[in-house]
């Protein structure tokens, strides 16, 4: 650009390649500097022409014959400069030295590739998601045989192995409990907010963990057949059969290439047929190729995609390629996590229901006195809660966790009682009148812990993973969108109904297991829906990648945010709408940029076919040509920049 365009507006050249004396020179240099991007880019001609051979044109084939065109006529104006030169023929050396092509060549290219390496480096980020699933699976377990204890590689483990899991452990493979009480916590595969109880007979699932207890379960899925594994095929398979967008440039060029090949074609025959000779016709010809080059074009599509990106990242919205900032407007239904995506993912205290002569803060102050040595994240609500209003924490003696039940301890001598109803039924509590306002938290989502001391019952502390502040605004939001929302969660049904009708939710699913969550993915797209799905944890790693949209809160692990096409930084929902509303403004502006690429080139091929000649002895001159690309290129660019607008008024 500097060799052929910059001398044009004052840049010095070397002597020898100035004037008519250094035309020879001038173009040679050019043609040298185009070779090595030409031989670079070398895969967009034989994609190119291999697609246009076989009748199926793409962006690529626009790409190959514009660049090809502009190339083939730089070689054919080099070749006249020679011979004017040679032959003393000046007027023939001015008109070619201002009539090279090859910045055209390798701008078209040099363009373009920047935009397609800007779209590639963020795909290029992605670690292996499968491998950090894989990781979650220990190397081997502990397995009793003949009342024996011995480890085993985990290949090794077969169908009715017993095996014997300690506190703090994990889970190697799936199986039933028949020895021991414990709570595991779930988190990893199943979503749940709080561990879940677990006695002989229930099941336990390959990498989650064991909280309190030691338990005996035989194993009776392993291998591939382990829930872990089956997650890990179910990502396998979605990145496989997530099919490609097809670009809107690719259909266009699909019907536009052809058509310029034939208006070239037929200029050349009419020109040459009339008499006007085969280096006039060949030059017209040409030219209509040249002026239909695609450097607005190639620009139209990652421009927008580069400013759009850069806006979604400045509000804390990552789309990790092109595709999900074009398919996410198309979107018309979208599946909602619950934990850790609507919810905050932890529980808080919501109420707390004193009885007798006991006052709230006294049973906040005995509860956080006992739970001060408990792990379980309900006592950590507990906690937070009497952190939050200063009580003081008294001493107690002789703690005991009861898993499955609840914990234990000596206040002042007397027992103190922290659980469900199991744990005050073993203790001989009578806990018959609160059952109403035990079912009654239960049916608000709330989960009731039963307080006693002295032996009889002082009050009931209620816990809540509560929804985000923005959720409720962000759902409303989304439906005003006219998107359908469905919540899926591994909670009980009275949790997730009482979450649904809070929010005002379309649709919701409870008792969700990973491969449901999947299933419920694939049975909407086979409804004709496009699915959204928004996670953060690795049990939601193959709906994310199901989905025609993966979408992942940075708060979750590293796996959702691999499995997911965009990340939202901030974790909150109504950056789910801003990147929906920012989507359809980019998609806009990429339409809108095809058009105009297309019109400018539309409009100037007649033109450039000597449409002009017969009446004004007019033919395009390579200069207005150059221009008017110019004029195309800056305004699909300056079009794009219009997306740095993009900001509140698209939020309210």
């Amino acid at each position: 650009m500097y060799v052929a365009m910059f001398s044009m507006w004052g840049a010095p050249l070397p002597f020898f390649m100035q004037g008519r004396e250094g035309a020879g020179a001038f173009a040679l240099t050019q043609l040298l500097l185009t070779i090595p991007i030409i031989w670079a880019n070398r895969p967009y001609f034989t994609r190119g022409f291999g697609s246009l051979f076989k009748g199926h044109p793409n962006m690529d084939s626009l790409i190959a014959v514009g660049a090809g065109a502009s190339l083939a006529y730089g070689i054919f104006a080099l070749y006249q400069i020679i011979y004017g030169l040679g032959f003393a023929l000046p007027q023939r050396v001015d008109l070619y030295r201002h009539d090279l092509y090859f910045e055209s060549a390798a701008m078209i290219l040099t363009l373009i590739t920047i935009g397609k390496y800007m779209e590639s480096r963020s795909k290029s980020k992605t670690t292996d998601s499968l491998k950090k699933l894989l990781s979650l699976r220990p190397a081997q377990a502990r397995v009793v045989r003949d009342d024996k204890e011995f480890w085993l590689p985990l290949e090794e483990v077969r169908v009715g192995d017993k095996i014997r899991i300690k506190p703090g452990e994990i889970i190697p493979v799936d199986g039933k409990i028949l020895e021991g009480e414990t709570s595991i916590d779930q988190a990893s595969i199943t979503g749940e907010s709080i561990p879940v109880a677990k006695a002989p007979g229930d099941r336990v699932i390959s990498s989650t963990l064991n909280q309190t207890g030691t338990i005996l379960f035989e194993a009776s899925q392993v291998g591939e057949d382990t829930t872990i594994s089956q997650i890990i095929a179910l990502v396998e398979d979605a990145n496989v059969s997530k099919a490609p967008i097809q670009r809107l440039a690719d259909k266009i060029a699909g019907v536009f290439v052809p058509v310029v090949i034939a208006i070239a074609l037929v200029v050349f025959a009419i020109w040459f047929i009339s008499g006007a000779g085969f280096e006039f016709s060949l030059r017209l010809a040409i030219t209509v190729l040249v002026i239909s080059c695609p450097c607005a074009l190639g620009l139209a599509t990652p421009v927008a995609i580069m400013v759009g990106s850069g806006k979604g990242a400045e509000n804390g919205i990552l789309f990790k390629n092109a595709e999900a900032l074009e398919v996410l407007h198309e979107v018309d239904t979208l599946v909602l996590d619950k934990t850790g995506t609507i919810t905050e993912g932890k529980p808080v205290v919501t109420d707390i229901i004193p009885l007798g002569d006991y006052d709230p803060q006294e049973i906040l102050s005995l509860a956080a006195s006992l739970e001060q040595h408990s792990e379980q994240p309900l006592a950590f609500a507990i906690l937070e809660k009497a952190k939050e209003d200063g009580t003081i924490l008294r001493a107690i003696e002789d703690f005991k966790s009861h898993p499955g039940k609840g914990v234990s301890a000596l206040l002042d001598s007397k027992t103190i009682l922290g659980g469900n109803s199991k744990l005050m039924t073993a203790f001989g509590i009578d806990i018959s009148a609160q059952e109403e306002a035990t079912h009654s938290l239960a049916d608000a989502g709330k989960t009731p812990m039963y307080f006693a001391y002295d032996g009889r019952l002082i009050g009931l502390i209620a816990a809540r993973d509560e929804p985000k502040k923005t959720s409720a605004k962000a759902i409303e939001a989304l439906h005003k969108a006219g998107l359908d929302i469905m919540m899926l969660t591994g909670d009980n049904e009275n949790t997730a109904s009482a979450m649904a009708d809070e929010l005002g939710l379309d649709h919701y699913r409870a008792d969700v297991l990973p491969q449901d969550k999947h299933q419920v993915i694939e049975d909407l797209q086979a409804q004709g829906k496009k699915v959204a799905m928004v996670g953060d944890g690795v049990n939601d790693a193959p709906a994310l990648k199901r989905a025609d949209i993966g979408i992942a809160l940075g708060a979750g692990t590293d796996i959702a945010m691999d499995s997911a096409d965009l990340v939202l930084i901030k974790s909150d929902l109504m950056d789910v709408y801003k990147a929906f509303r920012l989507s359809q403004r980019t998609v806009r502006i990429i339409k809108e940029n095809l058009f105009w690429a297309f019109i400018y080139n539309i409009l100037l091929i007649p033109v450039a076919g000597g449409i002009l000649y017969p009446i004004w002895n007019i033919s395009l001159n390579p200069m207005l040509a150059a221009l008017a690309m110019s004029i195309s290129s800056t305004f699909v660019v300056l079009n794009a920049l219009r997306l740095r607008n993009f900001g509140k008024k698209e939020i309210q």
